[in-house]
Formats: C-alpha cells, sequence, structure tokens
C-alpha cells in the first residue's frame, strides 16, 4: 500500500495520461470521474467504499474502476485504473482495487455487455429500503421511473465469494436497478448519464419513502391504474431532453471544481 506522499507522487505522474490514451478512452475517462464527482456532490458517497464502473469503447473486457483508497471528489479522468472482467490491472501502477468490485462488476459486464457503467451505492436511504420488507414502494413520482426496471438480490455476506456471480446475474435477469438487501443500491446504463440518471432518481425514491414512512400516518398509494400508467409514461420516448439534464450537470461541476477533467 502506498502512504499519502508517494501516493500523491504517483498521481502527479498520471495528470500527463490524456497524451497517451486514445481520444475515445480519454473522453471515457472524464465522463466516468464526472459522475464519481457527483456522486459526492450529492452525498452519496461512503468513504473510499463503493464503485463506479465503466467499459472502455470497444472493448468487451476491459473497463475503468476507481483505484482503492481515494475519495470520490479526488477521483480524476487520469488516476482511473484500467482493469479486466476478472479484478487483474491492465497498467502497471502500484494501485489496488476493492476486491468486492470484481465479484459486483466483473459479473454484470461479462453477462450484460450492452451495459456500459455499473453504479453501486451505501447511502442511509438506500440501505434503509433494502432493509425493508416491502421494498421500494409506489409511493413516489421518482419511484415509478424504476418500479418496471427493479430486481431484488437477497444480502450474502460482504460481495468477496466468486459463486455469488450466478445469483446476482440470475436475479439481475434483464433489469437494470437493483435492491441489494441489507446492503445498498446499483444501477446500470448504456451510458454513464443513464446510470446517473438512475441512481439520482433511486435514491431519491428511497429518501422520500424513509421520509414518509418515519411521519407516522398512513402513506398513500395511488391505484394501480395510476401506477401502470406512469410506469408507461416513464418508459416512453424521453428524446426531447437531449442529454440536457447531463449537460447541466457538467456546467455544474466545471463551475465548482473543474479537476475531474485532468
Amino acid at each position: 500500500m502506498l502512504d499519502n506522499a508517494n501516493l500523491k507522487q504517483l498521481l502527479e505522474q498520471r495528470r500527463s495520461l490524456k497524451q497517451h490514451v486514445p481520444a475515445d478512452e480519454w473522453a471515457a475517462r472524464v465522463e466516468l470521474a464526472a459522475c464519481y464527482r457527483l456522486i459526492a456532490h450529492f452525498r452519496m458517497t461512503d468513504w473510499i467504499y463503493n464503485h463506479i464502473s465503466l467499459r472502455l469503447p470497444g472493448s468487451h473486457e476491459h473497463y475503468l474502476i476507481n483505484p482503492f483508497g481515494l475519495l470520490y471528489e479526488e477521483v480524476s479522468a487520469s488516476n482511473l485504473v484500467k482493469v479486466d472482467v476478472h479484478g487483474r490491472l491492465a497498467e502497471d501502477v502500484p494501485l489496488d482495487i476493492n476486491p468486492a468490485a470484481f465479484v459486483i462488476h466483473g459479473a454484470i459486464h461479462t453477462a450484460r455487455p450492452e451495459i456500459a457503467c455499473v453504479l453501486h451505492t451505501h447511502t442511509a436511504a438506500g440501505v434503509g429500503v433494502a432493509a425493508q420488507k416491502h421494498g421500494l414502494l409506489p409511493i413516489s413520482q421518482h419511484a415509478f421511473k424504476l418500479l418496471d426496471r427493479l430486481a431484488y438480490h437477497d444480502f450474502e455476506g460482504i460481495a468477496l465469494d466468486d459463486d455469488e456471480q450466478q445469483r446476482l446475474i440470475a436475479d439481475i435477469g434483464s433489469k437494470d436497478v437493483l435492491i441489494l438487501r441489507n446492503h445498498g443500491l446499483l444501477t446500470m446504463g448504456r451510458s454513464v448519464r443513464e446510470a446517473f440518471e438512475l441512481m439520482f432518481f433511486l435514491e431519491r425514491a428511497c429518501q422520500i419513502q424513509i421520509n414518509a414512512l418515519a411521519g407516522g400516518s398512513e402513506v398513500i398509494h395511488p391505484p394501480a391504474a395510476v401506477c401502470e400508467r406512469t410506469c408507461r409514461q416513464f418508459a416512453g420516448d424521453d428524446s426531447y431532453v437531449q442529454g440536457r439534464d447531463w449537460q447541466a450537470l457538467i456546467r455544474m461541476l466545471d463551475r465548482i471544481d473543474p479537476s475531474y477533467r485532468d
């Protein structure tokens, strides 16, 4: 393990990485680093734990992920590391990867080639809902964006055992939102933007649910027909957005701290 002085020196050396990788890889690095900073901005981090991974453009074998030990607000395009689906570093650097990332992210990237980005969190509200027997309730507009896309996976302990991968993938099926019971939240997207958007809505839905149930009064469940209609509305064509939400978030990051681009 690197001490702080050596880690700082190594990360400083990697700031020139842009000149040594293909343009599409660099663009992917910048976008993934932006996602890490957004998760930090919206307070969805858990110290140095959790992970967001992004498949390398044109590759089914390698993805980018955060080096273990960095806070999300320290992640930048250059210090993301390249690994294979088995969790082996694909570059010669003295950095570590959280072993739990191999089990969860490696399994999904292997089984779901259409998925580019996998995002995992351990927020208080997310784990709170994951610990509730009824799971995510249809009590908010935020929840309706997710209910038709949602799967559950039972808790088996810290995700370090390779034999859990098959059960994880079986539970996910074709869904792209997962509540890991007693553990946390996970979203999958065909882009970084999609994975982040799903996580933002899922986190807000969990916060709303925890707050609503804590209020002490009975919550309102809309009629089944309204629930189904709202889910269909969210599943409809949203091409009018044209990425404007993601672009607005990137502008915010650039105002606050553009160092994620380094």
